[in-house]
């Protein structure tokens, strides 16, 4: 039976089919020895690289590799380059009307969406053998859970991220703490943060919080903290509500916002995340919880949006811990956050096995490392982290370190407006509610959300 969300998307799309949208090329899927594959990327625009990557380097370099084994195969390249939701939503279009390409990218938090309107399934059950890849192997189980939904692998992670503190060392010397540190639960964090006060002019703790800043709140900061509590937001087919991990978790932004440990302004603004990056870069902030694209995009001494000179020697990390050891998700110590997108197969594809064969083939560690030309970033797969993060410690950290604990957001249409609600729970803590008031306040909330009160956890 499809969820509430799953059968709207399919509602919207059918009012789409029926107002007269653009729908694929009128090719069969999978036609002969025809594969069609299709990204979010066009040349000269969205995603560029990777459209010229597809163009120039992958689809030619399958097409012969199957040559080789004695197979004729033809691959086209269905390019777009708009909003995500107006390309999920064509998307959908397509594989509802029975067409659409054959290999395609999506977000992973789309998989459960796409799984229950029945678009997508089980790669088990669109290809035999499909888990006798090697590839497997070299993708921790960890990341595999981007790409599966009840259990059940729906496609190939295509790449991942994940979520670290970051902290000032010469402010961290100032404050007579350590250069080298790693707190084992939240006490230690804010033990940290009461020391930073004694730094004039810092704020000793950046924990996204409130609405502008949007899903960072949620990503960046409440859904790890949640995690350390050992609830993940979503499981056994509910969401979780009032429950104590949920008090708990509002509970830290309270200690960090009522003592003045973070900045309830900065949580305000529209630019506020931007400020936060540029504030860091500044040493005025001691510790911040970001993703790696704030060591590669945003402190980058080469090309970083508040690039820091001595970023090496000034920025250290850690991982993010539970609220005291073995009070994680999974009874873990240390918990992290994950995002990234998902390459799967159109169950109604005419040549579902070679379509598989095309994505082991863009997912190998050949092709990973063609597509990342020379750029150092943490991709699915560990023989090739292992390789190419060689030059760069911090992202070899989260690849051998938080990776394997990370957790991934659930991948489904209710999501989005879950965040929204867990985004306005931390403003109103932030803004003076108690945690237990703004988890009630949240949960009944939920309730309209998600369906109603069976679908929640309290």
């Amino acid at each position: 039976m499809l969820t509430r969300r799953a059968t709207a998307l399919a509602a919207a799309v059918s009012l789409t089919l029926l107002a007269g949208a653009c729908g694929g090329s009128g090719d069969d899927a999978g036609s002969g020895t025809t594969l069609k594959i299709a990204t979010n990327a066009i040349s000269g625009g969205k995603n560029g690289p990777q459209a010229d990557w597809l163009q120039k380097w992958a689809i030619p370099n399958f097409v012969k590799a199957e040559k080789a084994k004695g197979v004729d195969v033809k691959v086209t390249f269905q390019p777009s380059g708009v909003d995500d939701e107006q390309y999920k939503t064509k998307l959908a279009l397509d594989l509802q009307s029975g067409s659409g390409p054959d290999v395609f990218d999506i977000d992973g938090i789309w998989v459960g969406e796409f799984a229950q309107a029945g678009y997508i399934k089980p790669i088990d059950n669109v290809v035999k053998d499909s888990g006798a890849w090697d590839g497997w192997k070299q993708i921790p189980d960890s990341v595999q859970q981007l790409a599966a939904f009840q259990d059940k692998r729906y496609g190939i992670p295509n790449g991942t991220d994940g979520r670290v503190l970051f902290y000032n060392k010469d402010l961290f010397k100032k404050a007579g703490l350590p250069e080298t540190w790693q707190p084992t639960g939240w006490d230690d964090i804010i033990r940290a943060g009461e020391k930073l006060k004694s730094v004039s002019g810092v704020t000793p703790i950046q924990l996204n919080a409130g609405t502008a800043m949007g899903e960072a709140t949620t990503m960046q900061g409440f859904l790890p903290v949640l995690a350390g509590t050992g609830e993940p937001i979503w499981a056994d087919g509910k969401w979780t509500g009032a429950t104590q991990g949920m008090k708990d978790a509002l509970g830290v932004y309270q200690k960090i916002y009522s003592e003045k440990l973070g900045d309830p302004l900065l949580q305000q603004e529209a630019r506020g995340r931007d400020k936060s990056f540029e504030r860091f870069a500044q040493g005025r902030i001691g510790i911040l919880m970001e993703g790696d694209y704030f060591w590669r995009g945003v402190v980058n001494p080469d090309g970083g949006v508040a690039p820091m000179k001595n970023r090496d020697a000034v920025v250290g990390y850690a991982k993010i811990p539970a609220m005291a050891p073995g009070r994680g998700v999974n009874g873990q110590d240390f918990v992290s956050y994950s995002g990234g997108s998902v390459q799967t197969l159109n169950p109604k594809s005419k040549n579902p096995e070679l379509a598989f064969e095309l994505m082991k083939f863009l997912n190998s560690a050949e092709a990973i490392k063609s597509k990342l030309a020379g750029q150092v970033q943490i991709t699915a797969r560990t023989d090739v982290n292992n390789e190419v993060l060689t030059q760069d410690p911090m992202l070899s950290f989260i690849a051998k370190d938080v990776l394997p604990l990370t957790t991934f957001r659930p991948p489904l249409a209710q999501y989005t407006q879950v965040s929204t609600l867990l985004q306005e729970a931390t403003a109103a803590v932030v803004g003076g509610k108690s945690p237990q008031a703004a988890a009630e306040e949240y949960a009944k909330k939920l309730e309209g959300a998600v369906g109603g009160a069976d679908d929640i956890r309290s």
